[in-house]
């Protein structure tokens, strides 16, 4: 289980990105298509990581929603 922001992007794109996984960023121009893209990222991510021998890290974030 991964956490992940999503935001609309410039042009009428979707974005997500998985902090606990720098650089692990998506766009689709629907949010279905958006799920679809972010998962296969994080798959393809974590797998470069174990293929390459290096640790794969943890998600420990916090998420808050903030009334400003």
């Amino acid at each position: 289980m991964r956490q992940v922001l999503i935001h609309h992007g410039e042009e009428g794109y979707w974005i997500a990105e998985c902090p606990s996984l720098p650089g692990c960023i998506t766009q689709a121009t629907t949010k279905q298509e958006l799920l679809i893209n972010i998962k296969e990222a994080i798959e393809v991510y974590v797998e470069a990581l174990i293929e390459d021998k290096l640790p794969v890290p943890e998600d420990n974030l916090d998420a808050l929603l903030v009334a400003v």
